[in-house]
């Protein structure tokens, strides 16, 4: 969100007039003019209503896990930032420019899970089906705003932190629609919250997000694992106050990331990139400048496995060079005792579907 008051005051008009597009189709979409198509499949939208990083990735990797041992499932993403067009099934040899970053992540995480991605999630769903005719459960990725297929399942994110409720349209601010958009969601999921969050902390943010009936709400904060070798994931290298980190990130927000860093090692250098930036052989050897420059003895780079997918790519220079670079695998774990009963919300909701 922008913060300079006067860069506001000019910028609102151009929000108010996207704003206006944005009503304009959903209310198209309300009344029937635009229609969403509806599958004999259950489908599993995982969303924001804003831009940037409020913890789409690991909480559809939560639903990965929690489903896949019971179910023939299918992640569908649109592949954001690839080089390619149409409809693309995933394999673990991709590289990040066919297919994306965060597809790429789940099909090398979980290699027997069909990954695809597609522009269109019209066309997409009916491909899926086409290869896959066992599929039992689609889970769609960053799809709240594409109102073409109307999931079955609408969960919807929104950061502990930068909440929608306190957010304002772009480019104002960061929603990608108005913040009344949150009544088509199913589950609301307040994402990386502290780990002392209160109970009156949580009927703060309850009260604030003024829940409709036919809504459930959760918090999830990230639980953070052992680094491991890029190269090789059994390799891995434990946090210690004697390590020296060089943080290498294309994330939306790496606050989260750096305060849990920062009290566990000796010290952290940051080196920040856009969102989803494509490495270049450029970056790669400022990144060994800036590690030969940190302190003596035990050293490392640290970046978040999504970058990683696209560090990958330089994996000959990389090992040419001895760049010891480590990823940091994060998993979600929803707080107050409710992990069960979101997977039992997911659970009732799959029973439950009807063709």
């Amino acid at each position: 969100m922008i913060n300079n008051p006067l860069i506001r005051i000019l910028l609102i008009p151009f929000s108010l007039l996207y704003g206006l597009g944005i009503s304009l189709r959903n209310i198209f979409y309300r009344t029937g003019l635009l229609k969403s198509v509806e599958f004999a499949i259950p489908v599993i939208s995982i969303g924001n209503l804003s831009v940037g990083g409020s913890g789409k990735t690991p909480h559809t990797e939560f639903l990965i896990r929690q489903l896949k041992d019971y179910l023939h499932i299918a992640t569908l993403s649109r592949g954001y930032k690839r080089k390619t067009k149409g409809f693309r099934e995933v394999f673990t040899n991709h590289t990040a420019e066919l297919v994306g970053d965060e597809p790429l992540q789940f099909k090398r995480k979980y290699p027997d899970v069909m990954v695809t991605v597609s522009e269109s999630r019209t066309f997409g769903i009916p491909e899926i089906l086409n290869r896959r005719g066992d599929t039992q459960v689609i889970l769609l990725d960053d799809a709240f705003q594409h109102r073409s297929v109307k999931p079955d399942l609408n969960i919807l994110l929104t950061e502990y932190d930068r909440p929608f409720t306190q957010d304002f349209l772009l480019p104002v601010g960061r929603l990608r629609e108005w913040r009344s958009g949150y009544q088509r969601a199913d589950i609301i999921i307040v994402s990386k919250c502290p780990n002392d969050l209160t109970l009156e902390d949580r009927q703060l943010a309850e009260k604030e997000i003024n829940l409709f009936p036919h809504q459930q709400l959760f918090f999830s904060k990230y639980r953070y694992l052992e680094p491991y070798y890029i190269f090789n994931a059994r390799y891995r290298v434990p946090l210690s106050k004697d390590l020296h980190v060089l943080m290498v990130s294309a994330i939306a927000s790496t606050d989260y990331l750096m305060s849990y860093l920062e009290p566990k090692v000796a010290s952290v250098k940051a080196m920040e990139y856009e969102d989803h930036h494509d490495f270049t052989n450029f970056d790669v050897s400022n990144i060994k400048r800036h590690f030969d420059h940190l302190p003596e003895g035990k050293r490392a780079i640290i970046t978040t496995e999504k970058d990683a997918v696209r560090l990958y790519q330089h994996k000959d220079y990389l090992l040419e060079q001895q760049i010891p670079i480590l990823a940091l695998p994060i998993e979600v774990e929803f707080l107050f005792g409710e992990q069960a009963k979101f997977v039992q919300a997911i659970q009732n909701h799959l029973l439950e579907f009807k063709v």
